[in-house]
């Protein structure tokens, strides 16, 4: 089944978003991945969960927020 997870993630350098990419290719069953550094969005998509993508992200020591929740918290500000 081929889902999609958008997260967002802080990507205020090159060496987050190396370490970021580094980490989700090593996601068994993705299909395609995109770092979105205007928007620090992170989408990838395949055969993944949302606590799949979390769980790996932490791993690089990187906080990830679904990416409808972090908008709701910027709209409600």
């Amino acid at each position: 089944m081929t889902n999609v997870v958008e997260m967002k993630v802080n990507l205020h350098c090159d060496e987050c978003i190396r370490k970021i990419l580094k980490a989700i290719k090593k996601i068994e069953d993705i299909e395609t991945y995109d770092v979105d550094t205007q928007l620090n969005k992170v989408t990838v998509t395949g055969n993944v969960t949302e606590e799949e993508v979390i769980r790996v992200l932490q791993k690089v020591r990187k906080t990830a927020v679904k990416w409808d929740q972090a908008n709701q918290t910027l709209f409600a500000n």
